[in-house]
């Protein structure tokens, strides 16, 4: 589920230092963005299929259709850095007085990339293991220290390609930025928030926060609940969504969620499933200096100079 696979780090065995996780950090299902990347050399791709319907009855017109996004993500340069390619597809009919058409274009398309500014597990000092309890070993208790969040920057651009309905204004580039935060309550909650300022340039320019609670129930399957805020001179509405994922394998999960505001100018419900896949093959690990695994060779020297003491010892005991 999204970020809470990021909670399965901190109980690995063999902690690694870098973004990359054991199993897949999708953004799905909810429509806020982590603020881990991916990994470097990581490519992920997560696709979605959405049913809508938008409806205004004091402007007399009603909308309802289908459509998918994709979002297509790659760790490059650094651990911390991702580039983001954001895709939304749409097609509707729409019904208003003397108007009876369809319409269809790609709503989004938006490219950008993000990059981790703080990471409070980076070089934390970890709990002892608790040999005696497994439970008490894999279950993590609330500190203080999970009130620090994560916190990362995102920048990128709007791009108007082809007939696009959907938007009123026909700038072909206007910017957007955002600031993410990311928390880990215990080993189960994860709470994200984004700060969006988007297309200021032009005449659709908005504020925005989401904000998402995420809970993992097992190793497979989580839950969320999410608040979505958007202010605009044009347009403003108060969305909530929930839903839930499974992961399938460690590299593929699969989602469903449904979405609906508060207000009814317009009244808007949408439903979604989705699904989530990590290429990972090129990634190589960076491991701790204390968790980095041992091989054969220092192990053998290590038995080396095991044995070199024990024989010292004895020599100095036969000594008369």
């Amino acid at each position: 589920m999204k970020k809470y696979q990021i909670c399965l780090l901190l109980l690995s065995p063999l902690l690694s230092i870098a973004q990359y996780t054991d199993v897949i950090n999708s953004n799905r299902p909810g429509k806020s963005m982590s603020a881990f990347s991916v990994g470097e050399t990581v490519f992920q791709a997560e696709a979605g299929f959405f049913g809508a319907r938008e409806r205004y009855d004091e402007a007399r017109y009603e909308a309802n259709g289908f459509g998918s996004d994709l979002s297509i993500r790659y760790g490059a340069f650094w651990e911390q850095f991702e580039l983001i390619l954001d895709l939304q597809y749409q097609h509707d009919w729409y019904q208003a007085p003397l108007v009876d058409d369809t319409r269809s274009g790609l709503r989004q398309t938006v490219l950008g990339a993000k990059y981790l500014l703080y990471d409070p597990f980076k070089n934390a000092v970890q709990d002892k293991p608790n040999i005696y309890s497994w439970k008490a070993n894999h279950k993590k208790k609330f500190s203080f220290k999970d009130l620090i969040p994560a916190i990362s920057v995102y920048a990128g651009f709007n791009l108007r390609i082809g007939n696009n309905p959907f938007v009123r204004d026909d700038a072909f580039i206007s910017p957007k930025g955002m600031l993410i935060t990311q928390n880990h309550f215990g080993s189960r909650w994860v709470w994200v928030n984004n700060v969006i300022i988007d297309k200021f340039t032009t005449d659709d320019a908005y504020l925005g926060l989401v904000s998402t609670l995420t809970r993992g129930f097992n190793a497979r399957w989580s839950g969320f609940l999410e608040f979505q805020g958007v202010k605009g001179d044009y347009y403003s509405d108060y969305l909530f969504r929930g839903g839930a994922a499974y992961l399938v394998r460690e590299n593929i999960q699969i989602d469903a969620s449904i979405s609906k505001n508060i207000k009814e100018t317009p009244d808007i419900a949408a439903a979604s499933i989705g699904l989530s896949w990590r290429f990972d093959a090129n990634y190589e690990k960076i491991y701790l200096r204390s968790t980095k695994p041992v091989d054969d060779k220092d192990k053998k020297g290590k038995k080396d100079k095991k044995k070199k003491r024990k024989d010292e010892v004895e020599l100095e005991e036969t000594k008369p």
